[in-house]
């Protein structure tokens, strides 16, 4: 077999049966090959979106996802997508075609130092010189990608690399790094000192963050949360860690979050930060955590233990593994009265302003939308105001919730959401989006109509970048610049275009029928939702 047939053999091996991509010549070999297999190849419309519809993909299937794209600007065009997985540790195969190695350095068309320009984003990167090393390369970048803090892994490959024979092809069947020796199981002495203080604790608080759900974890965060009644908060990424129907899960923290569950974080005499950065969205201030608090943090990446937050007690270690074996201790506690004071700050919260009349409240649309999703729905939320409406007033069942926690990628939610609904497609799916995030990636409503991938996208009009004009209000005296939108697209015809059921709701009134027939729309479909222009997140 030729390299492109081994690449194509390695994916098999590894399970693989879905991939994103777009062809150019330097990759062609590899494309050519994949259609002598059953892997399914999903030709989105740009390269970026690629890597999105592979980080839905993954998130939702709890494999790596794999995206695909040519030498030069198909390459570059990738890194947005590559470092949106990176900043949110999802794993991804990225596979790149290059141009003849003998011509590597010359400049000649369509070449691109891509594992250079890369470098920052992703956990590793191949560069293949020989195509006997196509195996191992193969079988380690799927093992790192997968394992310990998960993330993206570049794989660039020449284009007569892709064309040499190999011989004797053979797939390894283990990977032995001597470099690369992530930790598992938390260590033994520091497990101790959580049930110690757990014990002496009156007032403890569980943060979960994205890490939770990467290990999938979710059963085990909430069995130790209910074995001694400790109350949970989350940041944006673990959104769906725990359900919000859970009276022990007190909502998100930092700027945007809850304020019952920011008091919770205040107030603490035991936090127990886990799979969490502690960043600054979620930690805004630093006497958000107060001094006396006993802070332990656990982490499968070691570096990000005190990184933002210096901890009493450190314990590096896969979350779901840590879970089993804090569950083997019992420890004697009772926090009825802290609970009980978390309570009294959730229920005084006072209700969102509504906005103008006329218009559609974001916050009740979310709350709505989310109620009438199947339990296990997946959530697709983009970036800007439609991004904290959805966080703050999304309500969590036993599906997921997805963004764009750490680079804030605006024009993520619908390639995602259509990665998302390949890696199942029995889920329901719903995108929403602003309608300055939607025009960034519009395009791969083409990808949803010719695969005929149902996801319904719902998106949020008030004719401009809506959380740049909240800042620019706030922060130079309603002075705005560059955030105007205007009136194009006219969405109808858009959805007309891509032969898409077009629903519009631009009152209150109407918004429970509005959104039971655009769930019960067969295929996908658009909504778009006329937002009050001046409308702010809080």
């Amino acid at each position: 077999m030729i390299g492109a047939d081994a690449v194509v053999k390695c994916l098999e091996k590894e399970g693989v049966t879905t991939l994103f991509g777009y062809p150019g010549v330097a990759i062609c070999p590899f494309f050519n090959s994949i259609l002598n297999t059953k892997i399914e190849s999903i030709l989105v419309r740009s390269e970026q979106n690629a890597a999105h519809a592979a980080s839905g993909y993954a998130r939702v299937s709890g494999k790596a996802g794999v995206c695909v794209a040519t030498s030069g600007p198909g390459a570059t065009n990738l890194i947005t997508g590559i470092a949106t997985a990176y900043a949110d540790s999802i794993p991804l195969i990225c596979i790149t075609g290059q141009v003849d190695s003998n011509l590597l350095g010359s400049d000649v068309f369509q070449e691109a130092d891509i594992t250079g320009a890369a470098e920052s984003f992703v956990k590793y990167s191949y560069l293949v010189k020989d195509v006997s090393d196509i195996p191992r390369i193969m079988k380690e970048a799927f093992h790192i990608a997968q394992t310990g803090r998960k993330g993206p892994v570049l794989i660039d490959i020449p284009i007569d690399i892709q064309n040499k024979t190999i011989q004797n092809f053979r797939y390894p069947e283990s990977v032995n790094l001597r470099t690369y020796k992530p930790t598992v199981k938390g260590h033994a002495v520091q497990l101790k000192k959580v049930s110690k203080e757990l014990g002496r604790a009156k007032k403890p608080l569980i943060c979960a963050g994205g890490g939770v759900i990467l290990s999938g974890a979710q059963k085990e965060l909430c069995d130790f949360s209910h074995k001694y009644k400790i109350p949970v908060v989350s940041t944006m990424m673990g959104i769906s860690a725990m359900s919000s129907s859970d009276p022990l899960y007190y909502g998100m923290i930092g700027n945007n979050g809850r304020s019952c569950a920011n008091k919770a974080m205040q107030e603490s005499d035991l936090l127990i930060v886990i799979g969490a950065r502690i960043a600054d969205r979620a930690v805004s201030s630093p006497d958000l955590v107060a001094k006396d608090t006993v802070l332990i943090h656990i982490d499968v990446d070691p570096a990000e233990i005190g990184k933002n937050v210096g901890p009493t007690i450190p314990i590096v270690g896969d979350i779901k593994h840590i879970f089993n074996d804090l569950a083997k201790d019992t420890v004697q506690c009772n926090f009825k009265i802290w609970t009980d004071t978390l309570d009294r700050y959730r229920n005084a919260e006072k209700p969102r302003k509504k906005p103008h009349k006329g218009y559609v409240d974001p916050a009740l649309f979310v709350t709505t939308l989310s109620n009438r999703l199947n339990d296990r729905a997946v959530y697709v939320a983009d970036v800007g105001q439609n991004q904290m409406w959805s966080c703050m007033y999304y309500v969590a069942k036993s599906g997921r919730f997805l963004t764009s926690g750490g680079m804030g990628t605006m024009g993520y939610s619908i390639p995602a959401a259509i990665g998302a609904k390949m890696a199942d497609k029995r889920l329901q799916v719903v995108a929403v989006c602003g309608d300055g995030s939607f025009q960034m990636s519009m395009n791969e409503l083409a990808t949803m109509a010719e695969n005929k991938t149902d996801v319904k996208v719902i998106v949020f009009n008030n004719g401009y970048l809506g959380l740049v004009r909240e800042y620019q209000h706030n922060t130079y005296n309603k002075k705005y610049s560059m955030v105007d939108l205007g009136s194009y697209p006219d969405l109808s015809k858009i959805a007309e275009a891509y032969s898409m059921p077009y629903l519009r709701l631009s009152d209150n009134k109407d918004m429970e029928k509005a959104i039971d027939d655009l769930l019960a729309t067969k295929g996908s479909a658009i909504m778009e939702c006329i937002i009050d222009p001046m409308d702010t997140v809080k």
